[in-house]
C-alpha cells in the first residue's frame, strides 16, 4: 500500500512538472493561430450539457474524449458509446468509443471521430491578363471533395488505488482539406496526419465525494505547412467536483445527486478558461443539467437532460444537450450509452 501511494504521489508530480512546463511554453502571442481545431470541439451531451466541466465527473467510454483516466471507472466489463452532435455552419460529428474492463489489468478503449464539413466551395487565383473576365478576383471551381476530419485512438487507463486513477491516451489526428488549383494547371492535396497524446489523473481525496482530476490533452509535435509551422490546440485542465447532498442531507444523496464541477482550462490558442457545470440526478433514472463557459467569443451557457433505465445486465442512458451560440444556429447533441 504504501508503494501504490508513493506511486499515486509521484504520477501527480509528473503531471504536474509537465503541465507547468507545457503552460510556460505556450505564448499567448499566438492566440487562435492552432491548426485542427475540430480536436476542441465536445461530443459528448453530457460533458456539453455541463459547460464541458467534465475533468472529474468523466467516467466510462465518454471520457476518451476528455480526462482518460476517467475511463477507469466502469463498473461493468464492457461501455459502449455514440455521440453525434450538430454543430455551426451545416458542419456535424459523430464520435464513438467501446471500452473493456479487465478487472485488475486496467481498462482499454478505442475510440474514432469523423467530422463532416458540408458543401464547400473552392476557388483559384485569377491568371494575369484576365482580370476583366473574372472581376470578383477569383475563378468558382464548384464543391471541393475530400474535405473531412478524424481521429482514431487507443486509450488504456487503471486505478492505482481506491483513490488514484490514471489514464492515457494515443490517437492519429487527420484533415483533409481538399486541394489547391493553380492557374498553369496544377493542384496540391492539403492533407495532413499527426500522432497525438493525452494524459490525465483522477484523485478522489476521501472527503465525502470530493474530487479532482488534471489532463492534458493533444501533446503532438508542430504541423508545417507550406513554410509556416502550425501548433495543434493544446490544452491543460484542473478541475474538481462534489456531490453537494453528501454535505447537506447524507441520508438521501444517492437517490438525490447534485453533482457540481469547476473547470480551469489553459490553452495555447486561447487565454484562460473557466468552465462550470451543476446535474441534478433523481433515482439514478432522471438527470437535468446545465453549465456556464467563461471567456467564450460564441458558447456560453448550455442544458440537458438524461434517461437512465436498465434491462437485465444492460444499462441505457440517453442524453440531450442545447448549447447556446451567438452569431451561428445553436448546437445540439445526442449520445447513447451502453454499459453490459
Amino acid at each position: 500500500m504504501l508503494i501504490i501511494k508513493r506511486f499515486s504521489r509521484s504520477a501527480i508530480y509528473l503531471l504536474m512538472i509537465c503541465s507547468v512546463s507545457v503552460y510556460s511554453q505556450v505564448d499567448l502571442s499566438k492566440t487562435g493561430q492552432s491548426t485542427m481545431n475540430f480536436l476542441l470541439v465536445s461530443t459528448s451531451s453530457r460533458a456539453s450539457a455541463l459547460g464541458e466541466a467534465f475533468t472529474s465527473l468523466g467516467i466510462g467510454s465518454e471520457s476518451m474524449f476528455y480526462n482518460p483516466a476517467g475511463l477507469a471507472g466502469i463498473q461493468k466489463q464492457f461501455d459502449i458509446i455514440l455521440n453525434y452532435a450538430q454543430w455551426i455552419a451545416d458542419i456535424n460529428y459523430l464520435s464513438g468509443g467501446f471500452a473493456w474492463n479487465f478487472g485488475n489489468y486496467g481498462v482499454a478503449g478505442i475510440s474514432l471521430l469523423t467530422v463532416d464539413y458540408g458543401t464547400v466551395n473552392g476557388t483559384s487565383l485569377v491568371p494575369r491578363g484576365m482580370e476583366d473576365i473574372y472581376r470578383n478576383g477569383y475563378i468558382e471551381n464548384g464543391p471541393v471533395s475530400n474535405v473531412a476530419a478524424y481521429t482514431i485512438g487507443l486509450t488504456y487507463a487503471k486505478a492505482i488505488s481506491k483513490e488514484f486513477a490514471i489514464g492515457g491516451n494515443i490517437k492519429i489526428a487527420g484533415q483533409n482539406l481538399g486541394e489547391n488549383n493553380f492557374y498553369d494547371g496544377t493542384t496540391k492535396e492539403n492533407n495532413a496526419a499527426k500522432l497525438v497524446f493525452d494524459a490525465g489523473i483522477k484523485y478522489i481525496t476521501g472527503f465525502k465525494s470530493f474530487m479532482f482530476g488534471m489532463y492534458i490533452r493533444n501533446f503532438a509535435s508542430n504541423i508545417k505547412r507550406e513554410l509556416v509551422d502550425e501548433q495543434l490546440p493544446l490544452i491543460f485542465s484542473l478541475g474538481a467536483a462534489l456531490n453537494v447532498m453528501e454535505v447537506i442531507d447524507p441520508a438521501i444523496a444517492n437517490d438525490n445527486v447534485i453533482n457540481v464541477a469547476a473547470d480551469f482550462l489553459h490553452q495555447n490558442s486561447y487565454s484562460e478558461r473557466v468552465n462550470l457545470g451543476i446535474e441534478y440526478k433523481f433515482m439514478q433514472i432522471l438527470s437535468l443539467r446545465g453549465g456556464y463557459q467563461t471567456n467564450r467569443d460564441l458558447a456560453s451557457w448550455s442544458g440537458g437532460i438524461g434517461l437512465n433505465t436498465s434491462l437485465s445486465d444492460y444499462n441505457f442512458e440517453l442524453s440531450y444537450s442545447y448549447s447556446k451560440f451567438e452569431i451561428f444556429n445553436n448546437v445540439n447533441r445526442l449520445s447513447i450509452q451502453i454499459s453490459f
